[in-house]
């Protein structure tokens, strides 16, 4: 696991200022504590962090090609570049090399944009072809390692890992993308290919950009996605069968090293599963990482302790107080966007734990997304279900009038909290999944929003881009269609930004088995009947784990982690509120009523409503805006923060589990 930046002359060949590079690179040395490297040449610069796995000795880049004329720099693992050295090395290709990195710059040569597809693994690449003048950055399948860029005004191209490497340039414009401020709202997070910047954009996911130099603007074009071509009727059993076999077979691939490496286990399903297979895999014990706390409510530490004890694993537990407010502040400086999943501080915590052993870990992320295991999912289809047997004008009159109608009830039981449900009946399936999966209702943000700013939106709302996604899935499964949504969105903007950042900002390779992307483009094309039964989420992937995990474990009810937000901003976060309410960022920013702020807080702290998803996206945006205005970079000692001077040129489940 690595980080990269660059800086591209799109139009001439003007000399590249290597101390701004330089500068950028620093900015990111978190993500490689091992070694930098820079390559410099007319109108093209590559700046390198390394976190050594592989070659230890021989892995340093930037790497090059056998005359130096094609130059990489890698952030990442590709698993079978074993087997591509070979195929490689029969066309006549020179490795000097023992490393992943060097199967690029030959599959370059070999196979042009068409090399991004035979890899497997996680990555985000830059690659420069001086012969062919041209630029090349790719990202993985699934979106497991980011890549931002920029375009400037005078024509350079900035890219890099993380966004607070392109704020290292005094000329990137900071103004905010208005619609990216409506997305993090409604989503807690900004969605591909969108950042808070509306000069800065994100690589999606299984796309790759091609710019030659002298060209206008550069080709974006997926290399790859999800395609759902049910392969005929196969029954739980051998489903669970092959399943046991692909998923080994993704493990082993992931635990090659030449480091240190462990895996997370937190007692679900996913990591007790990724565990047994890699004690099967190894003659040595495994090393586990979990993070335990001392509310009842939120431990399962026990769980993954007898596990551990289940395959002698060389297993490490930390218990971490709830309450743990020293993170808040540098969230914002960890994220560099506004990010509102508060399930970041536990993982930054288990992320800390399992670096102080190893420098690898493997995780369990993927497989509620791969096989069924949010409960919104069951919940979704049988209201799909009774969508499909009564006419929408019906549901509309019915269910709107009764969602109008019914008061909505925070304080009270879920089974009577039912204005959200008679809602969503009143609509089709995607909007309605739309309002599931909403950190923020629609009523929340028009409140909470200036009129300046609902007008500069000009309609735009935050559900086009989940429609998009759900419109642009090949296939009339409801289950189908909504998996391909999270995957696009949730999985890619949210768990795998959590993750990438947190185990980064500790110098720690995270590995995913389930998000093997031959295993992911099986996994979605399974039936609904194998991934949801009854009310039992990810049914084949907890038929598979039968022989790994006790019963009792494997089919106790899901209970996911989220952080006690309502709890918090009723006692220890309280004061934060005042400070909340009487933010000069929020207020300066001219986007956010600073009444409502008040008036929403005043409301959560009475107990008459539960405001704190709302509160807690208010305190991160704050914590962005902060610390994007800050010139230190001492980010709380651990971690480089951005120096940007201004601030921002505004316009005037939460995942319920940590890493798996």
């Amino acid at each position: 696991m690595c980080g990269l930046v660059g800086i591209f002359d799109s139009r001439g060949r003007r000399e590249i200022d290597g101390s701004l590079l330089r500068r950028m690179n620093d900015r990111i040395s978190h993500r490689g504590p091992d070694g930098d490297g820079r390559h410099l040449g007319p109108g093209i610069g590559l700046g390198h962090r390394r976190l050594a796995i592989i070659d230890l000795g021989g892995g340093h880049q930037p790497m090059y090609n056998e005359d130096g004329q094609v130059a990489v720099v890698f952030n990442g693992e590709i698993y079978n570049y074993k087997d591509l050295v070979q195929e490689l090395e029969a066309s006549g290709h020179v490795f000097r090399s023992h490393c992943d990195t060097e199967v690029i710059v030959h599959a370059w040569e070999e196979w042009g944009p068409e090399c991004v597809a035979r890899f497997r693994g996680m990555f985000a690449f830059a690659l420069w072809d001086e012969g062919r003048e041209t630029l090349f950055l790719a990202r993985d399948h699934l979106g497991k390692k980011p890549l931002y860029w920029s375009v400037l005004s005078d024509g350079r191209v900035l890219f890099g890992s993380e966004l607070k490497a392109l704020m290292v340039v005094p000329e990137l414009p900071r103004d905010l993308d208005i619609q990216a401020v409506e997305e993090f709202f409604a989503y807690g997070y900004v969605p591909d290919p969108r950042s808070i910047f509306s000069s800065v954009r994100k690589l999606p996911a299984a796309h790759c950009l091609v710019w030659r130099r002298g060209e206008a603007a550069p080709r974006v074009e997926a290399y790859w996605d999800v395609r759902f071509e049910p392969s005929g009727p196969i029954g739980m059993e051998a489903a669970a069968a092959e399943l046991t076999a692909r998923l080994r077979e993704a493990t082993e691939l992931r635990m090659m090293s030449d480091v240190p490496l462990g895996a997370f286990l937190s007692g679900g399903v996913d990591s007790s599963a990724i565990v047994a297979l890699m004690a099967g895999l190894t003659a040595d014990p495994v090393k586990t990482f979990s993070i335990g706390f001392d509310h009842a409510a939120f431990d399962e530490s026990d769980y993954a302790a007898r596990h551990a004890r289940r395959y002698g694993t060389d297993h490490h537990t930390r218990k971490v107080d709830p309450d743990d407010f020293d993170l808040v502040r540098r969230l914002g400086a960890i994220y560099d966007e506004p990010f509102g999943d508060s399930s970041a501080m536990p993982t930054f915590r288990v992320c800390q734990l399992a670096r102080e052993r190893v420098t690898v870990a493997l995780s369990g992320d993927g497989g509620d997304e791969v096989f069924g295991g949010y409960r919104r999912y069951a919940m979704h289809i049988r209201a799909e279900r009774l969508r499909a047997s009564l006419p929408l004008a019906l549901r509309r009159t019915v269910f709107g009038t009764l969602g109008a109608l019914y008061p909505k009830a925070d304080w009270a039981p879920r089974w009577m909290r039912a204005k959200t449900t008679f809602q969503e009946l009143a609509t089709d399936g995607a909007r309605a999944y739309f309002g599931v999966v909403s950190a923020l209702s629609p009523e929340i943000r028009r409140r909470l929003f200036t009129d300046a700013f609902r007008r500069d939106l000009q309609g735009y709302g935050a559900e086009e881009v989940l429609l998009h996604h759900m419109n642009k899935a090949d296939t009339d499964d409801m289950l189908a269609k909504i998996q391909y949504a999270d995957l696009k969105t949730w999985l890619s903007g949210g768990i795998l930004v959590k993750v990438d950042r947190a185990s980064m900002a500790n110098s720690l390779e995270v590995r995913a088995p389930l998000l093997d992307y031959p295993l992911v483009e099986w996994g979605v094309n399974l039936s609904a009947g194998l991934k949801i039964a009854g009310q039992e989420g990810k049914a084949v992937l907890k038929r598979a784990a039968e022989p790994l995990v006790d019963g009792d474990l494997l089919y106790r009810p899901k209970r996911g982690f989220s952080m006690p937000l309502a709890a918090w901003f009723r006692g220890p976060l309280k004061g934060r509120l005042e400070n909340l309410a009487a933010s000069r960022h929020l207020a300066d920013s001219g986007l956010f009523s600073m009444r409502a702020i008040s008036a929403l807080a005043d409301e959560h702290v009475s107990g008459k409503s539960d405001h704190s998803t709302a509160l807690w996206l208010l305190m991160m945006f704050d914590a962005f805006l902060d610390n994007a205005a800050a010139p230190d970079d001492s980010m709380g000692g651990e971690v480089a923060q951005n120096q940007t001077g201004d601030v921002p040129q505004a316009i005037l489940d939460r995942h319920d589990a940590i890493p798996h």
